[in-house]
């Protein structure tokens, strides 16, 4: 058993096409090893988010406070508190905190990429 402390879960540097947004690791890399995914946990200033771009791995993202916008080319939905998205290998996503409170989303994704 691994237990990460909230209080303790250490930062990370998003990529640069993140901004505005606090990033830390529950479990995985930085925060212990794990073997098929890790666990995050990003804050998004209002404003803040990523750009729409392509990941060659699954990601998975919860809502845990404030509103999400989550963006494809094909559109956009609003998240609210609890609320989730998938998006699958290679689909472009993006997304933002379009209030005027911080928001706070957990995220899920598995370690490398899948073999095709």
């Amino acid at each position: 058993m691994k237990v990460t402390r909230f209080a303790a879960a250490p930062g990370y540097s998003a990529p640069p096409d993140h901004r505005g947004m606090t990033c830390l690791r529950l479990q995985g890399h930085e925060a212990g090893a794990t073997d098929q995914l890790w666990l995050g946990v990003s804050h998004l200033l209002p404003g803040g988010g990523t750009d729409l771009v392509p990941s060659p791995i699954e990601k998975l993202y919860v809502v845990l406070a404030g509103a999400v916008e989550v963006s494809t080319p094909e559109g956009a939905e609003i998240l609210g508190i609890w609320d989730s998205v998938r998006f699958a290998p290679g689909e472009a996503r993006q997304l933002r905190n379009p209030g005027n409170e911080p928001a706070t989303i957990l995220l899920a994704m598995p370690l490398v990429p899948p073999m095709r």
